[in-house]
């Protein structure tokens, strides 16, 4: 990570399905572009609304130098190919991370990729002194986060009644957490 990172995560984490590794400049590939473009890989996150290009995607990237915010590079471990991302907005006064995941290859969708990676963000966050908790949010319609969030051991901690619009038609905002005690 080219700014300093404050929490003791030692990078690259790894498990028998994902690499995390920091973000990088040369991740932002035309395959990179081409999933924050792409309607269905987006379809419930509030960067639909917006057309990427190198540009705003090197901007975003640099939004992380010098915070204890992470941004992060999923990578299949096997293939080592480039699958997603995955961002924790740390507040350290509070001892809390809200995390956020993007899977782009849809060649690997449904495969468990999301939950792994997930899952060993959230545990090695939980595991740094301080912090206390993680937390989510994502729509009701969103089958596929809200399996993930809970199969990670992650509890409802509340709804935003129909909080985002998706395709025309109101959601509900489900958030979740989970307690260093449950880790």
């Amino acid at each position: 990570m080219s700014g300093p990172m404050a929490l003791p995560i030692d990078l690259p984490l790894a498990s028998a399905r994902v690499q995390l590794a920091p973000f990088l400049a040369h991740d932002i590939t035309p395959a990179y572009l081409g999933w924050l473009n792409d309607a269905e890989v987006v379809r419930f996150s509030n960067q639909r609304f917006r057309r990427h290009d190198a540009a705003t995607a090197l901007a975003y990237l640099q939004s992380f130098e010098g915070t204890d915010n992470l941004f992060l590079a999923i990578r299949d471990a096997q293939a080592g190919a480039l699958i997603g991302t995955m961002t924790a907005y740390v507040d350290r006064r509070h001892g809390t991370a809200d995390l956020g995941l993007l899977i782009g290859e849809r060649a690997v969708w449904g495969q468990g990729f999301g939950l792994a990676a997930w899952q060993l963000l959230g545990d090695a966050l939980l595991a740094c002194p301080g912090m206390r908790k993680i937390t989510a949010g994502t729509l009701g319609c969103n089958i596929g986060m809200l399996r993930i969030m809970q199969r990670s051991g992650m509890l409802p901690e509340g709804l935003r009644r129909q909080q985002e619009l998706v395709d025309g038609e109101p959601q509900d905002m489900h958030l979740y957490g989970r307690l260093r005690e449950a880790a």
